[in-house]
């Protein structure tokens, strides 16, 4: 029998109790000041930004940005669309890969296992603008199949990550 190691990300052997403290403030308001986030964590201002830079340095914070209200920017559709492939050659990947990542009405895609190879979530202002965006998508690639499902409310939408609790070795 051979032993298989499974390398553990450097990154999350070195993020302790505070550092998960910081990323939990910075995903609730990334607005504070480094004074208030380290406040808020029980450290002052000069550890707090180091600890902060250490984690953009890691790349565990990837950018810090500001959420917008898609209705009130006439946004009002959001759109799940399921897409199945015939071809899953490495070419055809990646072309439709540049394709839809291309496109801005795109928030989300994923690769999936399952009933289906693809899932975006899509954002657009209304049937039409849909309909715009379905014609550019089904024209990138030869696709087997596209589903839409059209979402009626929103009941719960997030940005913050449930940061696990630090493990005791």
């Amino acid at each position: 029998m051979t032993d298989i190691a499974i390398p553990i990300p450097e990154t999350s052997r070195r993020l302790d109790a505070i550092d998960r403290k910081i990323l939990m403030v910075l995903q609730e308001d990334a607005s504070l000041s480094v004074a208030e986030i380290g406040d808020r964590v029980g450290l002052s201002s000069t550890p707090c930004w180091k600890r902060i830079q250490r984690l953009e340095a890691d790349g565990v914070i990837i950018k810090r940005v500001a959420l917008v209200d898609q209705n009130k920017i006439g946004l009002g559709i959001s759109v799940f669309v399921s897409v199945e492939s015939s071809d899953h050659s490495d070419a055809w990947l990646k072309k439709f890969a540049e394709a839809v990542s291309a496109m801005p009405e795109v928030m989300e895609f994923y690769r999936m296992a399952g009933d289906v190879d693809y899932m975006l979530r899509v954002v657009v202002a209304d049937m039409q603008a849909y309909d715009v965006f379905y014609k550019k998508l089904i024209s990138a690639v030869p696709l087997k199949n596209v589903t839409s499902r059209f979402a009626m409310e929103k009941i719960k939408s997030v940005t913050t990550l449930p940061i696990p609790a630090v493990v005791a070795a």
